[in-house]
């Protein structure tokens, strides 16, 4: 039996039921894809649903202003995938009249929309005979093959793919691409792979060579970065408070935090650190307490966060001041939002 032709059993059998995999429609697929990424797909599932609820069409998400679009986005992280899905709304609206694109270089050519992803578009919703590549796909086909090549290097896209394609053979794109990922997210996972029940046993390279684990390979290791975020919450009455909208191209684009003191150490912020910010906010240095009310470890993929939240009463800010009560005001951050609900709901 071919290698496609086993996995497409053990999909039969296996595959989980999802509502993407009951239709063809491009949005749906599109807006699932993008969700799906860096993002495991049960906390994901939620989001989807919310997405094609509030938005069933792509018109109506193109329409939809960006800070709802990002509110609805909170909490799934890496937000500039909800910015290129409202950008790329409002190409397929203007651009295609609202009818996504059906070749594979059209699709490609949306913001937000890599080569895996317009894969996914093209085979499920138009037979196009793409291969897709992702984590999973890397993972199942290095181990299976023993291949070596380290999957952080710039070629190795292009190399999976072949790889793929070889072993996609004549069978149904859609089919076999949704069969692949689901395999290595379920049945070849990254620590735990089910081996002694894989259909690919005999003639898995890795498994024969006992060296499963060693796959797949990198010639990099990720640097993760430290950052020191401070930051000044400004408290009226436990209702009340500051908020600033980030607009620098960084983490949290578009969404909303208290007045922001970045450090390059874990030092405690000096008062000449302080000064710079408080002049902006016309306080008085003494108002800053001893010690922050809470510190927090925020974890980013490549980033590690070390929050702290500064609580500060001032009593000449009455109209400068927001109110960040109403869940639906403002796009959070998630620290921030957490803190929100713990601070000023605990406490009123």
């Amino acid at each position: 039996m071919k290698w496609s032709e086993l996995l497409l059993d053990w999909y039969a059998e296996h595959r989980r039921d999802f509502p993407w995999r009951k239709t063809n429609n491009p949005y749906h697929i599109w807006l699932c894809e993008i969700i799906l990424q860096q993002t495991r797909t049960q906390q994901g599932l939620p989001y989807y649903q919310r997405f094609i609820q509030t938005y069933p069409t792509v018109e109506e998400l193109a329409n939809a202003p960006l800070e709802r679009v990002l509110k609805l986005w909170q909490g799934l992280g890496y937000y500039s995938r909800a910015r290129n899905l409202h950008e790329t709304a409002q190409v397929i609206r203007d651009r295609y009249h609202g009818q996504f694109p059906n070749t594979f270089e059209e699709l490609l050519s949306l913001k937000g929309v890599g080569d895996y992803t317009a894969s996914a578009i093209g085979s499920i919703c138009f037979g196009l005979r793409q291969a897709v590549v992702d984590g999973n796909v890397y993972r199942v086909l290095s181990r299976f093959l023993g291949d070596p090549f380290p999957i952080d290097h710039h070629k190795a896209l292009p190399y999976f793919k072949e790889k793929a394609f070889e072993l996609m053979g004549k069978s149904d794109p859609a089919e076999f691409n949704q069969a692949i990922m689901e395999f290595g997210a379920l049945h070849c996972t990254p620590k735990q792979p089910q081996c002694h029940s894989c259909p690919f046993q005999n003639n898995c390279v890795a498994h024969q060579t006992q060296k499963v684990l060693d796959f797949p390979q990198k010639k990099n290791r990720v640097k993760i970065r430290k950052r020191y975020f401070h930051y000044l919450v400004l408290n009226q009455g436990f209702v009340n408070t500051l908020l600033q909208k980030r607009t620098q191209k960084d983490i949290w684009e578009g969404l909303y935090e208290f007045p922001l003191l970045e450090k390059d150490s874990s030092q405690k912020p000096s008062p000449e650190d302080w000064n710079p910010l408080l002049l902006q906010l016309h306080l008085d240095p003494n108002q800053i307490p001893k010690k922050p009310q809470k510190s927090i470890q925020h974890k980013l993929s490549h980033q590690i966060l070390h929050i702290h939240f500064w609580v500060v009463s001032p009593t000449n800010h009455t109209n400068q001041l927001q109110n960040p009560l109403d869940p639906e005001a403002y796009p959070l951050p998630v620290p921030i939002l957490n803190f929100v609900q713990e601070y000023f709901h605990s406490t009123q």
